[in-house]
Formats: structure tokens, C-alpha cells, sequence
């Protein structure tokens, strides 16, 4: 999550004329960006941010490069530990980056790579890897420019080479050879520039862990070994799985009562061609397990890179499922005759899956990889799927049978379910507009500009409603605790008149239907009390976007109000503070005595319209934070363990995070 901030800008302002560039543009003008000063002028086309995920991003990186020699069958064991200082070492047994001269640049290989943008083995028939993660091969020549130094030691043809860089990946020497090995691999040890990462230069060890161990599921076989350096006690944790994705789905699966105890294992390969040219192999592996839940787990990665947004791997995959299990079921007559066919999201519920190819080749849509594109990976991933599926099946009926079984329960309730979302329909697209205590709908057409507060509770929904910008902001009062769809049917869901309300109100439909186009507000807002009951309600709203309309959260609409939680009176005027640092920040600005009255905000209703609107809901001084989705994998587990029918995961949360509690209100 990120704090929301709004600027006003006015075009024709005098400040902004006299910032207009002049109008004679000519080839003075253009400037020219040498070597790798275009990555420090502008970080984020490369890393996508600054802030905390961009600092992370270099060490997914250089571990990249490490996991491209294990991809190449040279490299079993990576070593990631965080120093003291927050400097980073990524060491592997790989082949060692080249040390001799690359003839196009003079340098030696370290130095080409580390040096210039789009240098490295990944490139053409030649190159030194048949598959890839790394997409544009700048990931070490970026590392290197965003570092205030970096550093890298080869051992390599039973010698050890090393090269320091410094502030913005400027070589201080050439490479040398220091001394003599028996083994090889390379050592990169680098700190992140703070004139580049203002917002924080401090690594996180769980997200650094979560990030590696799913790295050790994709490549079965490899250990990959995290250490935390720099407290009084070291952390060490160790990665590697001999079933790769098999385990990946029994761990995501853990908490989600499976219906089988066997996980479906699809692995092959076809000929990727272009024209009448042979390029190479496609390596597909699927692994799949059904569980007692209502919502499919599908998690696609090519070449080790999670593509979030699907593509033509997925497409395969969901091709093979509904062909096969519909020919299956009619085969032995759990389907009859004149029924209709299962659909995909009949086949796809409660079905927990990693599809994980390899391609020479990669075409992915947009610069952040998260859909892949190449035609010819939906026929060969669908091939691979419905050979191993259809054995699967032929050899352990008794699984099938209860699979398929599953399935037209599946089907029965998507036909309820329908039904049910057709009542909604009628009835809340009726009366939506009329009934006291609902949508305070605003008067702007452009969803760009309009915004949609959930608020709990009619109390505090009159002081929003009252309170607000008519022009551009809605109001949605909640009627207690909506429904925990992570617990209930889709036909359970949509006869929740809460949740109805939600669906029509935001206007897109829910998944997979849902049209991120038709959402007729750009922030959709969560605003709760901030006691134990606001926390359950906030938690259940993200749980039903989660699941309903993914792509709110993942384009950035959804937000979460922060009302203060403090106000202090002092000579007639009023002084608000969000956390229990900013009280003290204002007892002590004030110079307030020992025992000075304050009041704690225990509900938004406490407030009365002015205040709300002062301190919560006016763009100029309100905060906000966006939720945002990082780790689509790591939320799957969240949400399944706070929210599911599990009650072990939610006590073992509670013991981990409950000394992080501030102001508990029971």
C-alpha cells in the first residue's frame, strides 16, 4: 500500500507559463544519455519504482542471472544474504560470468555486462543460455548503475578475478586476476545508491524469503540458501524442493482441504518453429490438485517470471481442462446425453494450479511481463495437458469420479448463481437509487473523477453524505458485516444484498466477467471505524474485491480511508493526529501538561459532517493508502488463511503479529 497524494495544477497559471519549454525545438535541445546515465535519470522505466519494491528488484536481478545458469543445467546451489549495512551478496556455483575480451566492446565479459545495457548471453542462436528470465539483458548493468558500489568475483579456468564499481557503475580498475581456484561461479556484492532510493535503503528478509522460495519451487532440484547478517543473531533459511511445482501446489493447497491426495503432474515439450525453421523446444510442466474451496488458484510463470495477467500458456491450459473433462465425464457416463457440456469455470473451481514453460523466446505484452504472447504456446501447453490429464483420469477412476462429481456440483451452482446475480439485477437496479440508506450517488459522468466511499454504518454514512463533494464523491453506507465470500457459494454471495449493492454500484460485473472499462469510479474507497470490527469489515471488502474483481486492486482503484484517531482542543482550535507519534509530536508543539484532555476516535460517527470532510475525505489534506498487489501468490495465502475454514493458520498469525498491536479495542 501506498499513501495517496493529489496535486492541483493549473496550465495557465503564471508559474506554469514561465515553466513552459521554449517553442523553437531544435537538435540543441536533444540530449543525449551516455552508457548507463539513462538508467540513473530514470530508474523506474527499468525497476518500476523507488521505493521499497524497486530496492527489492535488485536483488531479484542478479538472483535472475544465478537462475539462468541453473536453467542451463550449471548451477545448483545460489546464496543470497543481506549484510550489516543493508549491502546484498548473491553468490553462485554457475559457470562464472566470461572474463575474456569481448571483441564488440574491447572489455572483458564482467565488464561488458556490468557496463552496457543490452550486453550479456541471452541474445540470439549463439548466446550462452537456451532459455531466459531476463527479457532485455540489462539486469546486471542496471543493478550496477542504481549502487553506490558494486562489486563482482569470478572463479573461473582455476582463477579468481575481481572488479570494484562505484557511484553509478563506473569501473575503478580493470578485471584482475587475484589468485587461484579449483571451483567456479560468480559473487556480486553490491549497495543501493540513497541518492536513488530516498525512500528507504532497508531490506525486508520475509519478502526477500517469500520471493526465493518460490524461485526454489519453479526450479526443482536447486538450493537456494537466504542468510540474514546484520542482527545480533543470524538468520538462515534453506530452499529446495526435489518435486518443484508438485510441492508448490501441495504448500498453496496446505490450508485448503484438498479433495485428492495425489497432485496431477503434466510435463513435455514441442518444437518451436518460425516460418520452416526449427527454433528450439517449449518445456511445459503443469502441476494440479482440487480442493473443497469455490475459487480457482491459477499461477502461470514463464521462464521463472510470474506473468500475472495470464496469456497463451493459460490459454492452453483452460483449452485441455474443459476438452478433456467434458469428453471424460460423457465417456463414463457421469455427463449423459442431452446435458450440457461442464463450463471452464465449472472445471476451474476449487482447482489449485502452477503452469511453469520454458521458451527460447519469450513475447511478452508491455514492458512489465506479465502476459505472454507467443501463438504457439497455447497448442503445445494444451497438447502436454490433455495427454497427461486424459491418463490421469483412465488410471485412477475412483479420483475422477469424485473430481467430475465436484465439477457438476460446480455447474448446479453456477446455474443457482446465475440466477440469484439475475435477482440483483432486477431488484437493486430498481431501487438502488430510491431506498433510504444506499447509494448517495454523485452528479460527474467522468469516472476518472469520481470516487466511491464504502463507509460503515448508516451513523457515519449520514456525516459522508452530508459532508462530502456532491460532484464527484459517492457514498455507500454498509449494514453491519457483509458476507465472507472466502466461506460461501457464488449464489450465496450475490443474495447478500451488501454485496449486490457493491456489484451494481461499481457497475463492472465481478470475475470473470468483469470489465475494468465499465467501473464507473477510479477510487473505490474503504472507510471503517478504527477498532476491531472496522478491521474485520475492511478485511472482508478486500476479500470480495480479491475475489470478485482482482483487477480493482491490481489497476489501483481500491483505497483505504485513514480517519485520525486523535483530536485535541487548545484555544478554540481543533489539532488531529492519525497515529500515536503525531499526538506526541502535537503535546510537545503545544507544550500541553501531563494529563492534558484529548479524544480517541472510536468510530467515524463521532465525527460530525465538517469534520469528517476537514480530515478524511478533502483531497487537499486527507491520507489515503492504495492497496496495491505485489504478490498475487502470497495474497492467495493470506486471504485462504485469515478468511478460510481453517482455524490453525489464523492462530498462527495472531501469535506472529499480535506484538506489533497498537490501540486494540475490544
Amino acid at each position: 500500500m501506498e499513501e495517496e497524494k493529489e496535486i492541483a495544477v493549473d496550465l495557465n497559471s503564471q508559474e506554469a507559463l514561465e515553466d513552459r519549454a521554449d517553442a523553437d525545438y531544435s537538435a540543441k535541445d536533444l540530449q543525449v544519455l551516455e552508457g548507463l546515465e539513462a538508467v540513473r535519470k530514470r530508474p523506474g522505466m527499468y525497476i518500476g519504482t523507488t521505493a521499497a519494491a524497486g530496492l527489492h528488484h535488485l536483488v531479484w536481478e542478479i538472483v535472475d542471472n544465478s537462475i539462468d545458469e541453473a536453467l542451463a543445467g550449471f548451477c545448483d546451489k545460489i546464496t543470497v544474504t543481506i549484510n550489516k549495512g543493508d549491502t546484498i551478496t548473491v553468490e553462485d556455483n554457475g559457470r562464472g560470468v566470461p572474463i575474456d575480451i569481448v571483441a564488440k566492446s574491447g572489455l572483458s565479459g564482467v565488464e561488458t555486462v556490468f557496463t552496457i545495457l543490452h550486453a550479456g548471453g541471452k541474445f540470439g542462436e549463439t548466446g550462452g543460455y537456451k532459455v531466459s528470465g531476463g527479457l532485455h539483458g540489462v539486469g546486471a548493468s542496471v543493478v550496477n548503475a542504481l549502487s553506490e558500489w558494486l562489486e563482482v568475483t569470478v572463479h573461473k579456468d582455476g582463477g579468481i578475478y575481481y572488479i570494484k564499481f562505484g557511484r553509478g557503475g563506473k569501473p575503478l580498475d580493470h578485471l584482475k586476476r587475484i589468485g587461484d581456484c579449483t571451483d567456479r561461479g560468480t559473487t556480486v556484492t553490491f549497495k543501493p545508491d540513497a541518492t536513488i532510493f530516498t525512500e528507504t535503503t532497508v531490506y525486508d528478509y520475509n519478502i526477500i524469503c517469500d520471493h526465493l522460495k518460490q524461485m526454489a519451487y519453479l526450479n526443482k532440484g536447486v538450493k537456494i540458501v537466504v542468510i540474514d547478517d546484520r542482527g545480533e543473531q543470524k538468520l538462515v533459511e534453506e530452499y529446495c524442493y526435489a518435486g518443484g511445482i508438485r510441492e508448490y501446489v501441495e504448500s498453496i493447497n496446505f490450508n485448503k482441504q484438498p479433495i485428492m491426495q495425489e497432485v496431477i503432474y503434466c510435463e513435455g515439450r514441442g518444437n518451436y518453429v518460425v516460418g520452416d525453421e526449427n527454433k528450439g523446444h517449449i518445456y511445459c510442466e503443469v502441476a494440479m490438485q482440487y480442493n473443497e474451496s469455490y475459487n480457482p488458484t491459477i499461477f502461470s510463470f514463464c521462464n521463472n517470471i510470474h506473468t500475472h495477467e495470464g496469456g497463451t500458456h493459460e490459454e492452453g491450459f483452460r483449452l485441455a481442462m474443459r476438452r478433456v473433462m467434458n469428453d471424460y465425464a460423457r465417456s463414463v457416463k457421469l455427463l449423459k446425453d442431452g446435458q450440457d457440456d461442464l463450463e471452464t469455470s465449472d472445471i476451474l473451481e476449487g482447482l489449485t494450479a502452477i503452469i511453469s514453460i520454458k521458451h527460447p523466446n519469450p513475447q511478452y505484452e508491455g514492458q512489465t511481463k506479465t502476459k505472454l504472447g507467443n501463438s504457439e504456446v497455447r497448442k503445445i501447453v494444451s497438447q502436454v495437458v490433455s495427454e497427461s490429464l486424459k491418463r490421469f483420469l483412465l488410471e485412477n477412476p475412483k479420483v475422477a469420479e469424485t473430481i467430475v462429481n465436484k465439477l457438476r456440483t460446480a455447474a448446479t451452482a453456477r446455474m443457482a448463481a446465475r440466477m440469484a446475480q439475475e435477482n440483483v439485477r432486477r431488484k437493486t437496479g430498481l431501487e438502488v437509487t430510491t431506498l433510504p440508506g444506499k447509494l448517495a450517488d454523485c452528479s460527474s459522468k467522468d469516472p476518472t473523477k469520481c470516487e466511491l466511499y464504502i463507509v460503515e454504518g448508516n451513523s457515519a454514512g449520514g456525516s459522508a453524505k452530508n459532508g462530502r463533494d456532491r460532484e464527484t464523491q459517492a457514498i455507500l453506507p454498509l449494514r453491519g458485516k457483509i458476507l465472507n465470500v472466502e466461506k460461501a457459494t457464488q449464489e450465496k454471495a450475490f443474495e447478500n444484498a451488501e454485496i449486490g449493492n457493491m456489484i451494481v454500484a461499481i457497475g463492472a460485473g465481478i470475475d470473470p466477467e468483469f470489465k475494468i472499462e465499465k467501473v464507473r469510479y477510479h477510487k473505490i474507497v474503504i472507510m471503517t471505524d478504527a477498532d476491531v470490527d472496522g478491521s474485520h469489515i475492511r478485511i472482508l471488502l478486500l476479500t470480495f474485491f480479491f475475489r470478485f474483481m482482482k483487477e480493482l486492486i491490481t489497476e489501483g482503484y481500491v483505497y483505504i480511508a485513514q480517519p485520525p484517531l486523535y483530536k485535541v482542543d487548545y484555544h478554540g482550535k481543533q489539532y488531529y493526529a492519525y497515529n500515536d507519534e503525531q499526538l506526541e509530536v502535537i503535546k510537545k508543539q503545544l507544550d500541553l501538561k501531563p494529563g492534558y484532555p484529548f479524544q480517541r476516535y472510536k468510530g467515524l460517527g463521532e465525527m460530525d459532517a465538517e469534520q469528517l470532510w476537514e480530515t478524511t475525505m478533502d483531497p487537499k489534506a486527507r491520507k489515503m493508502l492504495r492497496v496495491t498487489l505485489s504478490d498475487a501468490i502470497e495474497a492467495d495465502k493470506v486471504f485462504t488463511d485469515l478468511m478460510g475454514d481453517e482455524v490453525l493458520p489464523r492462530k498462527e498469525f495472531i501469535h506472529k503479529y499480535a506484538k506489533f498491536v497498537k490501540n486494540l479495542d475490544i
